[in-house]
Protein backbone atom coordinates (compact mmCIF):
# COMPACT_ATOMS: atom_id res chain seq x y z
CA UNK A 1 0.00 0.00 0.00
CA UNK A 2 1.44 3.21 -0.92
CA UNK A 3 2.22 5.47 2.13
CA UNK A 4 0.39 8.59 0.53
CA UNK A 5 -3.01 6.43 0.54
CA UNK A 6 -2.19 4.92 3.68
CA UNK A 7 -2.01 8.43 5.44
CA UNK A 8 -3.96 10.12 3.40
CA UNK A 9 -1.06 12.37 2.36
CA UNK A 10 -2.20 15.77 0.40
CA UNK A 11 0.42 18.44 -0.48
CA UNK A 12 -0.51 22.16 -1.32
CA UNK A 13 1.48 25.72 -1.64
CA UNK A 14 4.36 25.92 -2.86
CA UNK A 15 5.96 23.10 -4.73
CA UNK A 16 9.43 24.57 -5.15
CA UNK A 17 9.26 25.75 -1.57
CA UNK A 18 10.69 24.71 1.70
CA UNK A 19 8.50 21.59 3.14
CA UNK A 20 6.20 21.98 6.26
CA UNK A 21 4.63 18.88 7.40
CA UNK A 22 1.76 18.88 9.94
CA UNK A 23 0.94 16.25 12.16
CA UNK A 24 -2.32 16.56 14.16
CA UNK A 25 -2.81 14.96 17.86
CA UNK A 26 -4.92 11.97 19.51
CA UNK A 27 -8.12 11.84 18.42
CA UNK A 28 -8.05 14.36 15.35
CA UNK A 29 -7.09 14.65 11.92
CA UNK A 30 -5.43 16.93 9.54
CA UNK A 31 -8.35 19.15 9.19
CA UNK A 32 -7.83 20.60 12.40
CA UNK A 33 -5.03 22.83 10.54
CA UNK A 34 -7.13 24.57 8.50
CA UNK A 35 -6.62 28.00 9.96
CA UNK A 36 -3.02 27.53 10.11
CA UNK A 37 -1.51 25.70 7.10
CA UNK A 38 -3.06 28.62 4.43
CA UNK A 39 -0.75 31.08 6.34
CA UNK A 40 2.06 29.65 5.32
CA UNK A 41 0.92 28.38 1.19
CA UNK A 42 2.60 31.18 -0.57
CA UNK A 43 6.31 30.06 1.05
CA UNK A 44 6.27 26.40 1.97
CA UNK A 45 5.42 23.15 0.26
CA UNK A 46 2.40 22.27 2.69
CA UNK A 47 2.28 18.61 3.97
CA UNK A 48 -0.37 17.08 5.58
CA UNK A 49 -1.74 13.46 6.65
CA UNK A 50 -3.79 11.12 9.10
CA UNK A 51 -2.34 9.16 11.16
CA UNK A 52 -3.66 5.49 10.82
CA UNK A 53 -6.81 5.17 12.16
CA UNK A 54 -7.78 9.02 11.79
CA UNK A 55 -9.33 10.98 9.15
CA UNK A 56 -9.37 9.51 5.38
CA UNK A 57 -6.27 7.23 6.67
CA UNK A 58 -6.91 3.71 5.38
CA UNK A 59 -7.81 1.33 8.85
CA UNK A 60 -6.76 -1.60 7.25
CA UNK A 61 -3.21 -0.73 7.42
CA UNK A 62 -3.71 -0.89 11.05
CA UNK A 63 -0.76 -3.15 12.68
CA UNK A 64 -1.17 -3.48 16.68
CA UNK A 65 2.48 -4.56 16.57
CA UNK A 66 3.96 -1.70 14.59
CA UNK A 67 1.78 0.63 16.03
CA UNK A 68 2.22 -0.96 19.76
CA UNK A 69 5.03 2.32 20.60
CA UNK A 70 5.30 5.97 18.63
CA UNK A 71 8.02 4.33 16.87
CA UNK A 72 5.48 3.42 14.47
CA UNK A 73 4.09 6.67 14.39
CA UNK A 74 7.33 7.97 13.81
CA UNK A 75 8.55 5.59 11.16
CA UNK A 76 4.67 6.63 8.95
CA UNK A 77 6.22 10.09 9.15
CA UNK A 78 9.83 9.11 8.00
CA UNK A 79 8.28 6.60 5.25
CA UNK A 80 6.06 10.05 4.25
CA UNK A 81 9.21 12.49 4.29
CA UNK A 82 11.08 9.23 1.98
CA UNK A 83 8.25 9.30 -0.49
CA UNK A 84 7.96 13.32 -1.01
CA UNK A 85 11.91 13.26 -0.95
CA UNK A 86 11.39 16.24 2.21
CA UNK A 87 14.51 17.54 3.72
CA UNK A 88 15.19 20.57 5.72
CA UNK A 89 11.42 19.98 7.12
CA UNK A 90 9.68 22.07 9.56
CA UNK A 91 7.71 19.75 11.60
CA UNK A 92 4.89 21.14 13.23
CA UNK A 93 3.45 18.39 15.72
CA UNK A 94 0.74 18.79 18.33
CA UNK A 95 -0.07 17.03 21.13
CA UNK A 96 1.26 13.13 20.83
CA UNK A 97 2.70 14.08 17.56
CA UNK A 98 5.29 16.28 19.31
CA UNK A 99 6.91 13.31 20.45
CA UNK A 100 6.77 11.56 17.51
CA UNK A 101 8.54 13.99 15.38
CA UNK A 102 11.17 13.93 18.25
CA UNK A 103 11.49 10.48 17.65
CA UNK A 104 11.63 10.87 13.70
CA UNK A 105 14.76 13.50 13.66
CA UNK A 106 16.37 11.78 15.99
CA UNK A 107 16.49 8.70 14.08
CA UNK A 108 16.73 10.74 10.23
CA UNK A 109 17.72 14.48 11.65
CA UNK A 110 18.71 14.99 7.96
CA UNK A 111 15.39 15.15 7.14
CA UNK A 112 14.30 18.01 9.54
CA UNK A 113 15.66 21.27 9.80
CA UNK A 114 13.21 22.58 12.62
CA UNK A 115 10.58 21.36 14.98
CA UNK A 116 7.58 23.15 15.94
CA UNK A 117 6.37 21.50 19.05
CA UNK A 118 2.57 22.69 20.03
CA UNK A 119 1.53 20.91 23.79
CA UNK A 120 4.36 18.64 23.81
CA UNK A 121 4.55 16.29 26.40
CA UNK A 122 7.35 13.41 27.24
CA UNK A 123 5.72 11.69 29.79
CA UNK A 124 1.89 12.24 31.29
CA UNK A 125 2.64 10.63 34.54
CA UNK A 126 4.30 12.00 37.45
CA UNK A 127 7.72 10.79 38.14
CA UNK A 128 9.64 11.78 41.31
CA UNK A 129 10.38 15.56 40.69
CA UNK A 130 9.05 15.12 37.40
CA UNK A 131 5.48 16.63 36.58
CA UNK A 132 3.50 15.23 33.93
CA UNK A 133 0.16 16.52 35.39
CA UNK A 134 -1.68 13.34 35.88
CA UNK A 135 -0.38 10.60 38.61
CA UNK A 136 -0.43 7.15 37.49
CA UNK A 137 -4.07 6.14 38.49
CA UNK A 138 -5.64 8.97 36.86
CA UNK A 139 -4.35 7.66 33.44
CA UNK A 140 -5.53 4.48 34.38
CA UNK A 141 -8.51 6.00 34.76
CA UNK A 142 -9.26 7.49 32.08
CA UNK A 143 -8.33 4.44 29.87
CA UNK A 144 -10.62 2.51 31.78
CA UNK A 145 -13.42 4.75 30.73
CA UNK A 146 -12.11 4.94 27.49
CA UNK A 147 -12.76 1.22 27.33
CA UNK A 148 -15.83 1.12 28.92
CA UNK A 149 -17.51 3.64 26.90
CA UNK A 150 -15.89 5.11 23.95
CA UNK A 151 -18.36 7.68 22.86
CA UNK A 152 -19.05 8.76 26.36
CA UNK A 153 -15.67 9.53 27.16
CA UNK A 154 -15.15 11.48 24.14
CA UNK A 155 -18.32 13.36 24.87
CA UNK A 156 -16.73 14.49 28.62
CA UNK A 157 -13.18 14.50 27.84
CA UNK A 158 -12.89 16.56 24.65
CA UNK A 159 -14.30 20.09 26.02
CA UNK A 160 -12.06 19.75 28.41
CA UNK A 161 -9.14 19.06 26.89
CA UNK A 162 -10.12 22.02 24.62
CA UNK A 163 -10.67 24.36 27.48
CA UNK A 164 -12.55 27.55 26.31
CA UNK A 165 -15.32 26.97 28.28
CA UNK A 166 -17.38 30.45 26.51
CA UNK A 167 -16.63 28.66 22.58
CA UNK A 168 -18.53 25.40 23.24
CA UNK A 169 -18.37 25.07 19.58
CA UNK A 170 -14.86 24.40 19.58
CA UNK A 171 -15.33 21.37 22.19
CA UNK A 172 -18.27 20.44 20.07
CA UNK A 173 -16.10 20.12 16.84
CA UNK A 174 -13.25 18.27 19.13
CA UNK A 175 -16.13 15.86 20.69
CA UNK A 176 -17.11 14.69 16.83
CA UNK A 177 -13.46 14.19 15.30
CA UNK A 178 -13.13 12.34 18.49
CA UNK A 179 -15.79 9.96 17.38
CA UNK A 180 -15.31 9.81 14.07
CA UNK A 181 -11.69 7.81 15.01
CA UNK A 182 -11.95 4.11 14.55
CA UNK A 183 -12.60 3.52 18.56
CA UNK A 184 -10.22 0.33 18.28
CA UNK A 185 -7.61 2.03 16.90
CA UNK A 186 -7.79 5.14 19.34
CA UNK A 187 -8.04 2.89 22.33
CA UNK A 188 -4.65 1.70 21.85
CA UNK A 189 -3.14 5.12 20.68
CA UNK A 190 -4.65 6.76 23.73
CA UNK A 191 -2.99 3.67 25.92
CA UNK A 192 0.47 4.37 23.82
CA UNK A 193 0.24 8.14 24.43
CA UNK A 194 -0.64 8.25 27.88
CA UNK A 195 1.69 5.26 28.90
CA UNK A 196 4.77 6.08 27.19
CA UNK A 197 8.28 8.00 28.51
CA UNK A 198 10.24 9.84 25.86
CA UNK A 199 12.02 11.88 28.25
CA UNK A 200 15.37 10.04 27.27
CA UNK A 201 14.89 10.93 23.61
CA UNK A 202 14.98 14.66 23.90
CA UNK A 203 18.65 14.92 24.48
CA UNK A 204 19.76 13.51 21.34
CA UNK A 205 17.73 15.55 19.10
CA UNK A 206 20.10 18.87 17.33
CA UNK A 207 17.29 19.98 15.23
CA UNK A 208 16.42 22.91 16.00
CA UNK A 209 12.82 23.33 18.26
CA UNK A 210 9.85 25.80 19.34
CA UNK A 211 7.93 24.65 21.86
CA UNK A 212 5.19 26.49 22.10
CA UNK A 213 3.10 26.20 25.11
CA UNK A 214 -0.35 27.25 26.33
CA UNK A 215 -1.05 29.61 29.40
CA UNK A 216 -3.65 26.96 30.64
CA UNK A 217 -2.97 23.61 29.33
CA UNK A 218 -5.18 20.52 30.80
CA UNK A 219 -3.74 18.28 28.98
CA UNK A 220 0.45 19.08 28.90
CA UNK A 221 0.79 21.46 31.73
CA UNK A 222 3.78 24.44 31.71
CA UNK A 223 5.61 22.50 34.15
CA UNK A 224 6.41 19.57 31.27
CA UNK A 225 6.67 22.62 28.11
CA UNK A 226 9.38 24.25 30.31
CA UNK A 227 10.43 20.65 30.93
CA UNK A 228 10.65 19.71 27.39
CA UNK A 229 12.30 23.34 26.06
CA UNK A 230 15.29 22.78 28.43
CA UNK A 231 16.02 19.06 27.63
CA UNK A 232 15.97 20.02 23.98
CA UNK A 233 20.05 20.73 22.75
CA UNK A 234 18.56 23.89 20.87
CA UNK A 235 14.92 24.79 21.77
CA UNK A 236 13.25 28.45 22.13
CA UNK A 237 10.25 28.07 24.65
CA UNK A 238 6.96 30.65 23.67
CA UNK A 239 3.71 30.72 25.95
CA UNK A 240 1.25 31.51 24.53
CA UNK A 241 -1.52 34.12 25.51
CA UNK A 242 -4.23 31.36 24.49
CA UNK A 243 -5.69 28.72 26.92
CA UNK A 244 -6.45 24.98 26.20
CA UNK A 245 -4.46 22.24 24.62
CA UNK A 246 -5.63 23.09 20.87
CA UNK A 247 -4.33 26.43 20.14
CA UNK A 248 -4.54 25.93 16.45
CA UNK A 249 -8.10 25.82 16.65
CA UNK A 250 -8.63 28.16 19.35
CA UNK A 251 -5.82 30.37 18.55
CA UNK A 252 -4.68 30.24 15.23
CA UNK A 253 -3.59 33.55 14.09
CA UNK A 254 -1.31 33.98 17.46
CA UNK A 255 0.09 30.16 16.99
CA UNK A 256 0.82 30.99 13.17
CA UNK A 257 2.51 34.11 14.57
CA UNK A 258 4.85 32.45 16.76
CA UNK A 259 5.84 29.79 13.65
CA UNK A 260 6.65 32.35 11.56
CA UNK A 261 9.02 34.04 13.62
CA UNK A 262 10.37 30.84 14.35
CA UNK A 263 10.75 30.00 11.13
CA UNK A 264 12.16 33.25 9.95
CA UNK A 265 15.08 32.78 12.04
Amino acid sequence: MSVLARNNVNVHGNPDGRPMLFAHGFGCDQNMWRYVWPAFEDDFRIVLFDHVGAGGSDTRAFDPRRYASLHGYAEDVLEICRELDLTDTVFVGHSVSAMIGVLAAGEAPDRFGSLVLIGPSPRYIDDGEYVGGFAEEDITGLLDSMDANFLGWSSTMAPVIMGNEDRPELGEELTNSFCRSDPEIARQFARVTFMSDNRDDLAAVRTPALVLQCSDDPIAPATVGRYVAGALPASRYVELEATGHCPNLSAPEETIAAIQAFVAG
